[in-house]
């Protein structure tokens, strides 16, 4: 299996790579608004070595209270000569840049640290945070310790160091403390940081020890699909690193509280590898689509988008549906609601007199005419004013639009526009400005996606990370078939298999692709990504992949119209 450089998101963070600077302080007083720092000592250490040392007494301004002088052993005289926190403190946090802050009990001497940046001027750099007290409290349990104090958990991990209400010292002993905690929950599986953080975050018990369910699966790119004690899906999503993915919703790593509530109901992840990373974005799309799980809360409807549709009779109008049929009727979208399609239809109508009503006309039974004709914005073919001949032309432009050609809507649109910005009717120009970009819109959607449907079959490869090559197998639009020809071996063989074991996929009525336009946009993006050859080709491929010197010249009165619709939004 060809495996995907993963993201840190997906591979999580080793424990072995973090630089950890553990951080003590001495103060006057227990409240950071009423005291201060008499002393900062830290530790910078990384996979189990100490990398550097920070130490420094610090003059608080003012008498260290006696009762403090003699639990630290620090007194005015030691301070009278020591800097002040203004520059103590800018000189710790560039020791401590980049790094993981650790301290025990770390509300206190963090709270302590934010105060004193904050009466300085100097900006927190926003640290991540471990709290060695919180993480023992999860570690050690009462019958081997009898409290969480450092001194306490320095003596039971055999630390060298006896803490000693110094800072330094202190910071020495809290570091053994760490290491002896990360190599206990390294005897769990806990390997990662975010992991880690899991102990010491919200994340419950419970939510933790359900990191079994990750411990068989594959480490390998797909789809994962969490499901519940019934075996319905609750979550499908989709990773380069399947047991890792799904490892980090049990850490602390994962924020989301609808996932938290996903993770409690899981009881089982069933895993889908794939061989590329495109079939597992294709295959994650299709069962969100075909489970509509509870907790996915994308691509969940794909029935969902409309179409335009100019109707195929003696008087056509333009209407909005769900289906796309071969009827010989020429549609645009899909759009993701009605609202977008209705505005879409409102641009044509403002240049286009077609007719609006919706009730089926006939060339020798005349009606009455609506307001739409007295407005001369119709023809009135209802009354018999407008010949079968003569509302044929007007439809062959609203055709002609919607095929693609709209520089005569966008023309007009833009007539109109200009002259309602002198009129000073701003918002009506901004409105004609919207319906303008959903018919755009639509209209580009329309032929970036149709070529696929009139294409039986092509097979494409793309340049793995790893070496070798991704093959993709798409027929009438839809991803039928993934794999991978290893780095050095002749990719033909891998072709051949790859046509042989494809899925058949019917054509589907033009310009509807077989699959849907979120399917058809991915696999777009995947051929549109450098590199991308087309191995193979039977029918027609008008898209412009690969530099298709055809495709442009039919594509050049759309993305006029694109240029001219984003004119229109940096205008405004």
């Amino acid at each position: 299996m060809q495996m995907v450089q993963g993201t840190f998101d997906d591979l999580g963070t080793p424990l072995s790579g973090v630089t950890f600077v553990v951080v003590d302080l001495e103060t006057t007083g227990g409240s950071p608004a009423e005291s201060s720092i008499t002393e900062i000592g830290a530790v910078k250490v990384r996979g189990g070595e100490v990398l550097g040392e920070f130490q420094s007494l610090v003059n608080p301004g003012a008498p260290i209270p006696a009762f403090i002088q003699v639990l630290t052993g620090i007194t005015d005289s030691m301070v009278a000569t020591a800097p002040r926190i203004e520059t103590a403190l800018p000189a710790f946090l560039e020791f401590a840049r980049g790094t993981v802050l650790v301290a025990h009990n770390a509300g206190f001497d963090i709270s302590f640290l934010k105060a004193a940046a904050a009466r300085t001027g100097n900006r927190w750099p926003g640290f991540e945070v471990l709290d060695t007290v919180t993480l023992a409290r999860q570690l050690v349990p009462r019958d081997e310790a009898r409290n969480h104090k450092l001194s306490t958990l320095a003596a039971l991990f055999g630390s060298p160091t006896t803490p000693d209400h110094r800072a330094l010292h202190d910071a020495r002993a809290t570091v053994d403390v760490l290491h002896a905690l990360i190599g206990r929950v390294g005897n769990l599986g806990v390997h990662t940081l975010e992991e880690l953080g899991s102990y010491t975050s919200r994340v419950s018990p419970a939510t933790r020890r359900k990191r079994y369910l990750a411990q068989d699966l594959p480490s390998a790119p797909g789809v994962y699909l969490f499901k519940d004690g019934n075996g319905r899906v609750l979550y499908v999503g989709t990773s380069v690193n399947i047991r890792t993915r799904v490892r980090s919703y049990f850490t602390a790593s994962e924020q989301r509280t609808r996932m938290a509530e996903m993770v409690r109901l899981a009881e089982s992840v069933t895993p889908v590898v794939c061989a590329t990373t495109l079939e597992a974005e294709v295959r994650e799309l299709r069962l969100i689509a075909e489970h509509k799980p509870r907790y996915n809360r994308r691509s969940k409807a794909p029935e969902r988008g409309v179409w335009v549709k100019l109707t195929v009779e003696s008087f056509p109008r333009l209407s909005m549906v769900r289906e796309v049929r071969a009827d010989g009727a020429r549609y645009v979208g899909p759009f993701s609601n009605r609202a977008s399609a209705e505005a879409a239809i409102a641009a044509v109508h403002e240049v286009i007199p077609l007719r609006q009503c919706v009730q089926r006309l006939s060339p020798t039974k005349p009606v009455s005419a609506c307001a739409l004709a007295d407005m001369g914005r119709c023809g009135a073919p209802c009354t018999g004013a407008q010949s079968v001949e003569a509302y044929a032309a007007v439809a062959a432009r609203a055709a002609a639009a919607l095929g693609g050609d709209s520089r005569d809507v966008v023309t007009a649109l833009r007539g109109r526009m200009v002259a309602l910005a002198e009129q000073e009717r701003f918002e009506d120009a901004g409105m004609l400005r919207d319906r303008l970009l959903s018919l755009v819109r639509g209209m580009a959607r329309t032929q970036r996606i149709a070529p696929l449907a009139s294409s039986a079959e092509i097979v494409a490869a793309r340049p793995a990370v790893l070496g070798g090559w991704e093959l993709v197998c798409i027929r009438h639009g839809r991803l039928a078939g993934s794999s991978i020809a290893p780095r050095g071996a002749d990719p033909m063989p891998y072709v051949e298999a790859l046509r042989a074991s494809a899925e058949a996929v019917r054509p589907a009525p033009s310009p509807a692709p077989a699959a849907t336009a979120e399917e058809s946009e991915k696999i777009l993006r995947w051929l549109e990504t450098p590199g991308v050859r087309l191995v193979d080709l039977e029918g027609q491929w008008t898209c412009p992949v690969g530099g298709a010197g055809a495709a442009r010249a039919q594509l050049e009165p759309q993305a006029v119209s694109r240029h001219e619709a984003a004119g229109f939004v940096a205008a405004s």
